[in-house]
């Protein structure tokens, strides 16, 4: 994937950077496998705003991807590779010998016509989807299971991988993007490869009208509203926060507070914390 810079014709455009689409090879996704999800847009069963500055957007068709590739033993040929509006990764669309498609997270270095399999007989290369056990020690994983036949729920992002640090008993040892150490059963699924679309963070919006299209809507800072709307608000001009800490409107900690948990059930598997 490349970056494609705008030439400063317009005010929107200067400094604009949007992604080439160079691997796309189809526009249009297949039928069978979208359907319409409707956005809340951060309301909740009342039509109350419990999630602030959410609505608009561009109308999407959800993607349904095949998470747990669940389909052992039989070679899916890569058909094409599309546009996903609901994830920054690209997908895959495969066409399986006993005729079904899904679509798939698109790893790098995959090429059209080539065939992918899952389950404990599959080959060691990029997309195909085996448990960790049966994965060499060193390579890089995506799609990562934490329950076994769950799915994958972790690393999904595009850019992103998983290294495979050691295998010791019931458990694998990873290192996520975050840095976090962990260890996952050895039984759980993953696949083969680090997800496409990498240079994604590189992505300059450009303009304000760009981010309503993601349906994202206007953020304003609590130190500009009136002390009736916001915690940090009220004073003469140009004035401080006037607490010890930054807090939401809600009066809890914010700006850089951590919010896991203590005594996490799933802290017994973090062998180091991510930073």
């Amino acid at each position: 994937m490349a970056i494609r810079i705008f030439k400063p014709n317009t005010p929107g455009t200067r400094n604009r950077g949007v992604s080439s689409f160079n691997e796309i090879t189809k526009v249009k996704p297949e039928k069978a496998l979208t359907f319409y999800k409707h956005r809340v847009k951060g309301r909740n069963n009342k039509g109350r705003i419990t999630i602030r500055h959410r609505g608009g957007g561009h109308k999407k068709l959800y993607r349904i991807i095949d998470f747990k590739r669940n389909k052992k033993n039989i070679l899916g040929k890569v058909s094409s590779v599309q546009y996903d509006p609901n994830r920054n990764s690209r997908i895959a669309l495969i066409n399986y010998e006993d005729g079904e498609k899904r679509y798939i997270l698109y790893p790098q270095n995959l090429k059209i016509n080539e065939y992918i399999s899952s389950g404990p007989n599959a080959e060691i290369k990029v997309g195909n989807s085996l448990s960790l056990e049966n994965i060499p020690l060193g390579l890089d994983v995506h799609n990562i299971e934490l329950t076994p036949k769950r799915g994958g729920q972790i690393v999904r992002a595009a850019g992103t991988s998983a290294k495979i640090l050691a295998k010791e008993g019931n458990y694998v040892t990873l290192r996520l993007p975050s840095k976090e150490i962990r260890l996952v059963r050895k039984e759980c699924f993953a696949t083969i490869g680090i997800l496409a679309n990498g240079d994604t963070n590189n992505i300059t919006i450009g303009k304000a009208g760009r981010t309503r299209w993601l349906g994202i809507r206007p953020t304003v800072r609590g130190v500009v509203m009136n002390p009736c709307d916001h915690p940090h608000g009220g004073g003469e001009g140009r004035s401080p926060i006037g607490r010890k800490r930054p807090i939401t409107p809600w009066g809890k900690p914010a700006l850089g507070v951590k919010t896991r948990k203590k005594n996490k059930p799933s802290d017994i598997y973090i062998i180091r914390k991510r930073k």
